[in-house]
């Protein structure tokens, strides 16, 4: 029985304590690596190419659907499930957009979870039954309707990275050595925020960002 290689890329540690003494009970199953942010993901991934990522959305500075994109398009070959407590469609049609295979929900029982890690192993699409049968309904046949959109559709994936890190509270020159770009370019993105959000401050970035789900309150270090 081939064994399958698993990232864990969570940023509680007691939740991904429990995830891998789950996954090492099973002699089909390796947790090789684990990650706690979304930058520590990429180069784990690098280092170490698994046949799973299993995958917190809500993660400091880069964000899940920000690592799903990166990761599926540099290793195109592993699957990712995404493990998040978020079930609203705006989640859900965002990680399946990125390139996710499967979207099961934190609160799910053992069994489910592991129905969920085989399903995505064996190239299957899966969804906890949780979340409403609309919303992945209208995903695979293509037919979601488009909603009106508003200033928060408006605002790209590298908008929504540099949103986040400036909500975590990180100054200019980090974020442009987080993301590879220039401290120019950073501003660039900020100066944009602010005109297509009408937010005039850092506070109500901040504000917004964790109204969005990019930053949890209890992390804010203001």
């Amino acid at each position: 029985m081939e064994t399958k290689k698993i990232v864990i890329v969570e940023d509680h540690q007691l939740f991904r304590d429990g995830l891998k003494a789950m996954l090492d009970s099973r002699k089909d199953l390796e947790v090789i690596a684990e990650a706690e942010d979304g930058l520590q993901a990429l180069e784990v991934i690098r280092e170490n190419t698994p046949d799973l990522l299993l995958l917190d959305l809500s993660m400091p500075r880069l964000g899940g659907i920000s690592v799903i994109k990166e990761s599926k398009r540099l290793y195109p070959e592993v699957a990712v499930l995404a493990l998040t407590i978020h079930e609203s469609d705006q989640y859900v049609l965002e990680a399946f957009n990125a390139g996710a295979n499967g979207y099961c929900i934190k609160d799910a029982s053992r069994e489910e979870l592991l129905v969920a890690i085989n399903s995505v192993l064996k190239g299957r699409t899966y969804i906890s039954p949780g979340i409403a049968d609309n919303v992945m309904e209208g995903y695979i046949e293509g037919r979601k309707q488009m909603k009106t959109r508003s200033a928060w559709d408006n605002i790209t994936q590298r908008e929504r990275e540099v949103l986040k890190l400036l909500a975590e509270g990180y100054l200019n020159k980090e974020i442009s050595g987080m993301l590879h770009i220039s401290v120019k370019t950073v501003e660039k993105h900020r100066s944009n925020l602010m005109g297509k959000l009408d937010l005039h401050s850092a506070a109500a970035l901040t504000s917004f960002a964790i109204e969005k789900g990019l930053v949890h309150k209890d992390n804010y270090p203001g």
